[in-house]
């Protein structure tokens, strides 16, 4: 069971995507980010993903002494967090400013499109394109075997993405993980208003599906996380982003099942500005705003076929930068 060292301290969990396969960025954001002390790392459910996340998390606790569990993330459906982006390069005028480029995190793109295993699918790119030539389209690795997933990974943690009306699902991949034998150490719900982009519905929806999967899961006797996702997959990194996720939390917290309450979905470097001190969740995630501070360092290894582990000088730099981003949720 992983414990949070300080009871002051919030739970922290840097999420690498659910259908990110950059296994070098993985390997290097895991080693960082294990250094700098979060609890768990959140990864796509694939053999070769998990193997890169654990060779990170294993450098960090020779250096460092600190083991964040090993979470994946699955769905119970169609879902954002799974996706990537594609366009075809062809069809781009020669004078197009190309603002998919610059808005990318990850580097993923360039003249010759879309490099698939450094997209995902975080969305900036969707909206960027002045001709709309970008769409995106599922891709969850975890979709087709779940048991057998399970089993090959052995993850520490899984997390659940589902829908306010995906009762039904939900419940199927719940069946699944009891009858895989596997034991957990959490289990995390992730669910928001607008997941898909469908109909807007409203805190009082949410709220109540929550507590439906909380009877679902009572009889696992795991402990739970509620994360409650303000802008689920946005792409937006503006430091007001965090607002949705804030009010959400604020709006229904109070009343939330059982288990820890975790933030995601804009999340970034301001989201503590905007809780009150006496109101706070009892934890946050990070994606896309923790991957950017750190892409231009791990981009420097990779150029040169290396990890950022390779050179210290610069890992200390990543491991200073991860820290003081993380600082507000550490009492130490």
């Amino acid at each position: 069971m992983i414990k949070i060292k300080n009871k002051n301290d919030k739970w922290i969990k840097l999420i690498c995507g659910a259908s990110n396969e950059d296994i070098v960025a993985i390997e290097d954001l895991c080693a960082i980010y294990t250094a700098a002390g979060v609890d768990y790392i959140d990864v796509a459910a694939e053999e070769s993903i998990v193997h890169a996340a654990k060779k990170g998390i294993q450098w960090a606790k020779k250096v460092f002494n600190n083991f964040p569990g090993l979470m994946i993330s699955i769905s119970d459906g169609n879902d954002i967090h799974f996706r990537k982006a594609i366009f075809d390069p062809l069809k781009c005028p020669p004078n197009c400013p190309r603002p998919c480029e610059k808005v990318c995190p990850t580097f993923a793109i360039d003249h010759s499109g879309i490099t698939k295993s450094k997209c995902y699918g975080c969305g900036r790119c969707l909206n960027s394109c002045p001709l709309n030539l970008i769409s995106e389209y599922e891709y969850n690795l975890s979709k087709d075997d779940l048991a057998y997933t399970l089993q090959k990974i052995k993850p520490d943690a899984v997390e659940i993405h589902t829908e306010i009306n995906r009762l039904d699902s939900f419940t199927k991949v719940v069946s699944i993980l009891k009858n895989s034998g596997m034991k957990f150490d959490k289990i995390s719900v992730s669910c928001g208003l607008n997941q898909s982009f469908k109909k807007s519905r409203e805190p009082e929806d949410l709220l109540k599906a929550l507590w439906e999967r909380y009877e679902i899961l009572n009889e696992l006797n795991i402990p739970l996380i509620w994360q409650l996702d303000g802008r689920p997959m946005s792409g937006d990194l503006a430091p007001a982003t965090s607002r949705a996720a804030v009010k959400l939390f604020e709006k229904i917290g109070s009343d939330l099942p059982p288990g820890l309450i975790q933030l995601a979905g804009g999340t970034n470097a301001k989201t503590h500005e905007f809780l009150k001190s006496n109101n706070l969740p009892d934890g946050i995630a990070f994606g896309s705003a923790a991957r950017k501070i750190m892409q231009p360092l791990i981009e420097f290894a990779q150029k040169n076929n290396k990890r950022i582990y390779d050179y210290p000088e610069i890992m200390a730099i990543a491991i200073k930068k991860a820290k003081k981003f993380l600082e507000p949720w550490k009492s130490s």
